[in-house]
């Protein structure tokens, strides 16, 4: 983690048409289930695991996948596949409202840190001085015993140091902490940043990014959490220890919902799929450039090609994933375990 406390597959191709899932988290059986369904009318699980070529429980757990979602449903013993309309739009009203609570809390929260200097509330204690903050953040780690869940935007203000790891982080991945971290994208846009939470992810860190993360938080398994919002002098900024409380279960759902919304960074290992494209290194650093939102003029002095080139790679992955926008050409790598 910086201290400052997947591509998904092409497709389908039915009768010269293009249909896929975008944004829809199902398996890639699961997939083949309905399409099938569609294309052939009902049929049996037997029948069906036998033409896919799946197992008899791969079938069963693609058709709860299905089932769940209202997309497939029982026609005396087989299946029939349903307008997905109606119940996808359950998904994306329901999705709407995750984001409409997250936006909330986060307001909530915001109000929270402009009337930090609170008195008489005993699990809320402010570190103002470098020592004490120091000591805090090295608590984070060195307390850890199960999981430590961070959203970071790295440092931010005047004076402020370069993002690099946080003392105890290296400590506490060895004795088999689990560590979950949401990027701010700000943080893949400076060079230290990038390497830095590479790094990370090379010591096992499970990293993920998204472009709103509003402030440096860890969560130390359940509890306690460490809060440092943004400040315009890096100097003068405070870190807000948060014992449990209401409040801590707040933070956790924070965090929880930025994770799920978040993007997947790359690991280090490379996973081929199964049209002949591979996950290659090269592809692993374009996409995570991409995430950051780095300009193709940025991401052409990084890799030391021609923006042309950064370009032309691009479309080549678009072309490929079956992706029309670079956005969902994110989805596509993290579906198909790319990132």
């Amino acid at each position: 983690m910086s201290n400052g406390t997947h591509l998904a597959r092409a497709p389908h191709v039915i009768m010269g048409h293009m249909y896929s899932f975008h944004g829809i988290d199902i398996s890639e059986t699961a997939e083949d289930v309905y399409l099938t369904l569609v294309e052939r009318g009902p049929m049996a699980p037997a029948e069906l695991a036998s033409v896919l070529r799946v197992t008899s429980h791969a079938m069963s757990a693609a058709v709860g996948e299905l089932t769940g979602l209202g997309l497939v449903g029982p026609d005396g013993a087989r299946l029939v596949a349903h307008p997905p309309r109606a119940a996808l739009d359950v998904v994306v009203e329901s999705r709407t409202k995750e984001l409409a609570e997250l936006r909330n809390g986060v307001e909530e929260l915001s109000r929270f840190w402009r009337d930090h200097h609170i008195d008489g509330v005993s699990y809320i204690e402010i570190a103002r001085t470098e020592v004490a903050r120091r000591a805090l953040v090295r608590r984070l780690y060195d307390e850890a015993a199960e999981q430590l869940r961070c959203l970071t935007i790295g440092f931010t203000g005047r004076s402020a140091q370069p993002n690099s790891l946080a003392p105890g982080f290296r400590e506490a991945l060895t004795r088999g902490v689990r560590c979950s971290v949401v990027y701010g994208a700000e943080v893949l846009r400076d060079r230290p940043g990038r390497e830095g939470v590479q790094t990370s992810i090379d010591l096992g860190e499970r990293a993920r990014v998204f472009p709103g993360i509003p402030l440096n938080m860890g969560i130390c398994d359940d509890r306690f959490a460490l809060v440092c919002p943004p400040a315009s002098n890096w100097g003068r900024r405070h870190h807000i220890l948060v014992q449990r409380s209401d409040l801590l279960e707040a933070l956790i759902g924070v965090f929880d919902s930025f994770w799920q919304i978040a993007v997947p960074l790359p690991t280090a290992v490379d996973t081929a799929n199964d049209i002949g494209a591979t996950a290659t290194a090269e592809n692993r650093q374009l996409l995570t450039y991409l995430s950051g939102g780095l300009t193709d003029d940025s991401i052409a002095r990084e890799l030391g090609v021609s923006e042309r080139t950064v370009a032309r790679r691009i479309t080549r992955l678009q072309e490929v994933l079956g992706a029309q926008t670079r956005f969902q050409l994110g989805v596509q790598a993290s579906r198909r375990g790319w990132l």
